[in-house]
């Protein structure tokens, strides 16, 4: 497996949303895998290919400033959170037309639907694993969601 090869693979990777491809050839392997929460990309070649590992280009350190934009942004509310058990878009209600599942407020039972994340034209119900109120959601609807990704906050 020659490094153009890689590169390709690389990129079909990022392009594509996939979290992880293994593919073997012979007795060549290559994982290339990258995580799931907007992390950085991670390349792991099998350790007896002779390849160097490729990674991808990190943005330089930028000093920090006074108000970070990722802190301001994000709402901190303690509770348990629910998070995606899936790659998907993210649904509210069943339909356009139907009202929500829950709404920030609603009470909740373990079991109860909280939402439905469609993936692969399959339509996925997401139970709660927690029983409370709901006090955040925190995607807003047809929002595609990485696998892990926050969703629910029940307090």
């Amino acid at each position: 497996m020659d490094l153009r090869k890689l590169k390709k693979l690389i990129d079909l990777v990022e392009e594509s949303g996939i979290s992880e491809l293994e593919l073997t050839e012979g007795e060549e392997k290559v994982r290339i895998s990258r995580q799931a929460a907007g992390g950085q990309v991670q390349y792991a070649p099998a350790a007896y290919m002779q390849y160097p590992a490729m990674h991808s280009a990190a943005p330089t350190p930028v000093a920090a400033s006074a108000t970070p934009v990722a802190e301001a942004a994000t709402p901190v509310v303690d509770g348990h959170v629910v998070k995606s058990p899936m790659v998907g878009t993210f649904y509210r209600a069943s339909s356009p037309e139907a009202k929500p599942f829950v709404d920030v407020g609603s009470s909740v039972s373990a079991g109860e639907t909280l939402c439905i994340i469609e993936a692969m034209k399959l339509l996925n119900e997401i139970e709660s694993d927690h029983s409370g109120v709901i006090k955040a959601i925190l995607v807003e609807n047809g929002q595609p969601v990485e696998y892990g990704e926050p969703l629910f906050i029940i307090g």
